[in-house]
């Protein structure tokens, strides 16, 4: 086992049996499958199977599982172990587990370690240690333990520091603490004070094209935390960002006042009247609360005003599936190829699939999709396979996906393990074996340098 290899399966997903899987396989009680595979190299597997156990109180076993993985040094393995032994309450092992690493000069144990000292009340101790550390880390990790080491006002005055900055070559010079997230900090340090106008004076700095979106959004929630119900509103009216009015509509939806929300998406010259995501957002808002045909003349709009975006196609069709209106999402994609001369690339063209299906059944929608030039692409294979396993017919989803493997692996190993050929299914996730052509900047090893 390497940690290399490891972390490039974990990453990549490839050659090895994915989380989803892994669930899926538990779902169907395979828990013995899950099991033998934690013994051979299969990582989520053995965490998965390191969870279960601690959940029997075969805390020992657990650890056993997890042994292999946590020998080559990987990180991923370091924070998974330290994670269920804090659980277990057994906080003194988890540290112990993680100072190793950071002694050793693993570069992502300090913040870490420091976390978890700071959450079972060795806090000053991490602060501490920290401190000398600010220009190489990310000082949210300090602004976070300072609050448990009751160090706010030195973390203030560390993160004031940086207000002034101005990169010269942003992210590189300063490590990404640029000063808008400076001042984002400082406010985060204000408010937890108590200083809430202050907090909101310092995110406030900046205003327009010059005020970071992490910032409008910060202001925004702490806005809605606060109960700033006035001064939301005003800043929704003047921040050209959809963050405030999307505070400020969840903040009245809360408050039972769903027209007020809808009317705050639908003020004059508006975000939705601009920006697709808010429309979106003041669909869902619709749907909601039982106004689907409203919702589906918002996500129109949209779609009549950028024409062929898929993601908007998208969520009209689901809006109009969820109404029981296929045949008005048909209808509009219709339009779309009839103004395109009548063609389209799979990749709109697959959204009517499931609308065919639900107006006219799944064998005229699949008869379509095989009609289509680019039907019998790998590409194709999973929407209808998906329409196949659907409507409960599962073998022929699999015949469907098995030309085309290794390229929808993930796909034909799950449905595989739905009908229980499960040893079929590990070999199809083994045959997408990878290796890494490089080292990952996130593999661990003791040699340097690190």
């Amino acid at each position: 086992m390497d940690a290399t290899d490891l972390d490039d399966r974990a990453r990549t997903r490839s050659g090895c049996i994915p989380p989803e899987l892994v669930l899926r396989l538990l779902e169907h009680g395979h828990i013995d499958v899950v099991e033998l595979h934690a013994g051979r190299g299969e990582w989520f597997c053995a965490l998965a199977w390191a969870r279960l156990l601690g959940e029997q109180g075969r805390q020992a076993d657990a650890l056993e599982v997890l042994a292999p993985y946590l020998a080559t040094g990987w990180w991923t393995a370091v924070v998974a172990a330290a994670e269920l032994l804090e659980g277990w309450g057994r906080v003194e092992e988890a540290i112990e587990i993680t100072r190793v690493r950071m002694e050793a000069g693993h570069p992502m144990a300090l913040e870490s370690y420091t976390r978890l000292l700071a959450r079972h009340g060795r806090a000053e101790e991490a602060f501490t240690l920290l401190r000398p550390h600010i220009g190489e880390l990310s000082l949210d990790t300090l602004v976070d333990v300072a609050a448990a080491a009751g160090r706010d006002e030195e973390a203030a005055a560390l993160v004031s520091a940086r207000t002034e900055h101005r990169c010269s070559d942003f992210p590189w010079c300063c490590r990404g603490l640029d000063r808008g997230t400076a001042i984002g900090l400082l406010a985060k340090i204000r408010e937890r004070q108590g200083r809430i106008d202050e907090a909101i004076d310092l995110l406030r700095t900046g205003t327009g094209s010059t005020m970071l979106l992490s910032n409008r959004e910060q202001l925004a929630a702490l806005l809605a935390r606060h109960g700033r119900l006035d001064e939301l509103r005003a800043t929704a009216a003047t921040d050209d960002s959809r963050y405030a009015v999307q505070r400020l509509a969840r903040l009245l939806e809360e408050r039972g006042d769903v027209e007020g929300a809808i009317a705050a998406y639908r003020q004059a010259d508006g975000p939705v009247a601009h920006d697709p995501n808010s429309a979106f957002e003041l669909a869902q808002l619709l749907a909601r609360h039982g106004r689907g045909s409203e919702a589906i003349d918002v996500m129109r709009v949209q779609a009549d005003a950028r024409n062929g975006d898929d993601w908007i196609l998208h969520t009209l069709s689901d809006l109009c599936l969820a109404q029981g209106r296929p045949e008005d999402g048909l209808a509009h994609l219709d339009a779309l190829a009839a103004a395109r001369g009548g063609e389209e690339d799979w990749d709109l063209y697959w959204i009517r699939l499931p609308l065919i299906a639900a107006r006219d059944g799944v064998d005229e929608a699949i008869a379509h999709a095989r009609s289509h030039p680019e039907g019998a692409t790998w590409y194709a294979a999973p929407h209808i396979a998906e329409l196949l396993a659907g409507a409960g017919r599962t073998e022929e989803a699999v015949a469907v996906l098995r030309p085309h493997a290794p390229a929808n692996s993930h796909d034909l190993a799950g449905y595989l393990i739905d009908l229980d050929r499960i040893e079929e299914a590990v070999a199809v996730l083994h045959q997408n074996e990878s290796r890494p052509s490089e080292p990952s900047t996130t593999a661990w090893s003791e040699e340097p340098p690190f």
